[in-house]
């Protein structure tokens, strides 16, 4: 399946997203950025991507974390995963968060994050009076057990 993106003027000399291996679920994103970019513990920045794209109508890409980046790093997104609609036409950016204990220098074509392509589905409720019953019920966190 094909869609459309538009790499940027600045981005040109950076690979497109990419999938890694055969059977990535998720392909890498790469800083497009001049300068190396040094976030401080709890410190966030939004770090642009080079390109912009058009999803059909009836998808979204969720950008993500790496996770090598998170183990090593403490490299995570404060809103993870970050959904980009089918109707956004401007850069993509990842927000990135450094959770570690040390400064995290990012430089230019590094792979900060990845993007997955869903299908969603837009729905409408139907307000009621009260919910059929589940197996479940009202059982929140922790409710079905660690085993």
């Amino acid at each position: 399946m094909e869609f459309l993106i538009q790499q940027l003027d600045q981005a040109k000399d950076l690979p497109l997203p990419t999938y890694e291996t055969e059977g990535a679920a998720g392909m890498d994103l790469r800083a497009c950025i001049d300068e190396p970019i040094t976030l401080k513990p709890m410190e966030r920045k939004a770090i642009p991507l080079g390109f912009k794209m058009a999803l059909p109508k009836g998808f979204e890409a969720q950008v993500r974390p790496r996770s090598g980046l998170g183990l090593r790093h403490g490299i995570s997104m404060p809103n993870t995963p970050g959904t980009i609609d089918a109707d956004y036409r401007g850069e993509v950016s990842v927000l990135l968060i450094n959770l570690g204990e040390e400064d995290f220098t990012i430089n230019r074509g590094d792979r900060i994050a990845q993007m997955v392509i869903n299908r969603v589905e837009q729905i409408q409720f139907a307000k009621v009076e009260a919910l059929p019953d589940s197996p479940r019920g009202e059982g929140g966190y922790g409710s079905t057990g660690v085993k």
